[in-house]
């Protein structure tokens, strides 16, 4: 399993040092922040973000790799995680579990000998200390089966080091949040190109986070085209029944605009300024708050009015508005 990050790329290299035959599998979730920024600013979809990162990952590795969209049914996990959340709407117990579970039925299928990850010890406070780690082992249906290259001798034995397809002794004891040894190993290893650390899941972040749970506490599920909408724009809830998404830039506008055509959309007529999408049902009175709040979010805001179309299935009408005032976005502002 690789990330495509430092420690995936070590875990790689450690092993094919080691003379083993290695299939990379790449796991997207939907939340990862960068196929989301991608489907954004770049208004593509998840399918070709997948084929665009299977061709990047092999040409990085050297290896061939899969690149699985599991975002559907990883909504599931999302929903009701057996293990809970991290500090915000982060399953990361689960979320190692479930895509664990889906290599494990891969390597039982084909035939292979050991699921590998580039996990170190330490590195993460929820999912990668000891407990957590055994217990993510068992629970993906993996004891004796998962490697971690990179800390593997601070770890039990797996059945092929125990086997001797695996040296041991060539594996290694890093642990803890600094990588500093990691970084010293890629030198050594004349690993030169990789991404900086960084957390890249957006389930950790709490605007992201804010924004999911006020969706799902007006009784909404979440669907894939969800994600990628409550990862950017600004999000105003008028009404219980009724929330609009306002764009931020001119990649967002097009995104909506493209994206989201067929709901009701609103963008001003005499200044440059944001596309608006309303989500939900609105009455007359809460399209012309999201009226007036596109107005203010353009070039007009201190006009004391200003022309908004408001098109719905075709039909275009238009609406004349003062801009919202900072009061109103404060208490509308999700």
């Amino acid at each position: 399993m690789i990330s495509g990050g430092l420690d995936s790329l070590l875990a790689v290299a450690i092993l094919r040092e080691l003379g083993v035959d290695i299939t990379g599998l790449h796991f997207l979730n939907g939340f990862g922040a960068g196929s989301l920024g991608r489907q954004v600013c770049e208004n593509i979809s998840l399918a070709e973000v997948a084929a665009d990162r299977k061709e990047r990952l092999e040409a990085a590795l050297g290896i061939p790799v899969r690149v699985i969209d599991v975002s559907d049914e990883f909504l599931g996990v999302l929903r009701s995680p057996r293990f809970g959340y991290g500090k915000n709407i982060n399953p990361c117990i689960d979320c190692r579990i479930f895509l664990l579970g889906k290599a494990r039925e891969i390597m039982e299928k084909e035939g292979f000998d050991v699921v590998f990850t580039g996990e170190v010890l330490g590195q993460r406070p929820m999912s990668q200390h000891h407990r957590a780690m055994r217990q993510i082992e068992k629970q993906s249906g993996l004891t004796g089966r998962l490697l971690r290259p990179l800390c593997a001798r601070l770890l039990a034995p797996t059945e092929p080091e125990k086997e001797g397809l695996i040296d041991r002794d060539r594996l290694f004891d890093i642990q803890g949040r600094s990588r500093k040894r990691q970084m010293a190993l890629a030198e050594e290893l004349g690993i030169e190109d990789y991404a900086t650390p960084a957390g890249g899941c957006t389930l950790t972040d709490e605007n992201y986070a804010r924004k999911y749970l006020d969706h799902t506490g007006h009784g909404l599920e979440v669907t894939c085209e969800d994600t990628v909408i409550l990862s950017m724009g600004r999000h105003l809830r008028l009404s219980d029944g009724v929330k609009i998404v306002v764009g931020r830039r001119e990649q967002e506008n097009d995104y909506l605009e493209s994206r989201w055509g067929d709901r009701i959309l609103l963008t001003t007529l005499d200044h440059p300024g944001p596309v608006t999408v309303v989500i939900g049902e609105p009455s007359e009175e809460e399209l012309l708050r999201s009226a007036a709040v596109t107005a203010r979010y353009s070039d007009g805001k201190h006009e004391p009015s200003v022309r908004v179309s408001i098109t719905c299935g075709g039909d275009t009408r238009e609406v004349e508005v003062a801009p919202a005032s900072d009061e109103d976005l404060d208490r509308w502002r999700i």
